[in-house]
Formats: C-alpha cells, sequence, structure tokens
C-alpha cells in the first residue's frame, strides 16, 4: 500500500516502507531506545536489533480509510523508565512524520520486545 498526496505539479507516491523507515530513524534517536526489533521474530521469542537499513522490518504502517497507524517493536536500554521512553518515541515519530512527509499519524503503538543492559 501506498500514500497518494496530489499537488499543484502532479501527483506524490510515498510506500508504506518509506514511512517506516523514517518513523524508525526518528524512534532510534531517542533517548533510552537500543534499537528496532523485528516484529517477524515475536513468536520465537528472540528480539534481533535491526541495523538502520532493515528499520521497517520492525515497523508495521496500517492505513484504514483516512487514518494512518503505526505499529513499531522496539528495544529499550536497561534502567530507563519504559513508559517515558515509549511517550518520547510516540511524540518524534509523529513530528518528524508530519515535518518530513506532511501526514497527520492518528497512532503510534509501541510494543517493547526487549530490554538491553549495557556492559560497560
Amino acid at each position: 500500500m501506498s500514500i497518494e498526496l496530489y499537488t499543484e505539479d502532479g501527483r506524490v507516491t510515498i510506500t508504506n516502507e518509506v514511512i517506516a523507515t523514517i518513523a524508525g530513524g526518528a524512534a532510534v534517536e531517542c533517548y533510552g531506545i537500543v534499537g528496532m526489533a523485528s516484529k517477524s521474530q515475536i513468536k520465537d521469542g528472540i528480539a534481533e536489533i535491526l541495523r538502520k537499513e532493515n528499520f521497517s522490518r520492525g515497523i508495521i504502517v496500517r492505513q484504514e480509510e483516512t487514518t494512518l497507524h503505526i505499529d513499531m517493536y522496539i528495544i529499550v536500554s536497561y534502567g530507563t523508565r519504559i513508559s517515558e521512553v515509549a511517550h518520547n518515541v510516540q511524540t518524534q515519530v509523529k513530528y518528524t512524520l508530519k515535518q518530513s512527509l506532511g501526514l497527520t499519524i492518528d497512532s503510534v503503538n509501541i510494543y517493547v520486545q526487549g530490554v538491553r543492559v549495557e556492559n560497560d
């Protein structure tokens, strides 16, 4: 699926993978996020940290008529307040997508798939 925007100069098509990649990039900028987790490995109980080129594998973009919803699977850093990290990610993703693509996101659902303990 994709989103089509019509301007005075023509049509712009934005794929869900582009939206997911931008959302993933915005999420990993937030304090307390270690990385994105693969949504396909949830059933196995393994939380793999995805590299930048695979952010879209940890994000589901859903379109329901005129609304956009994003489901994000993340891994957080040990010792952070998970509710605050999740709220920051939601706010940052909505802001970034609004600024870069002009899209209004109705909901950003966060699924914490793991907690990573940093070894110093």
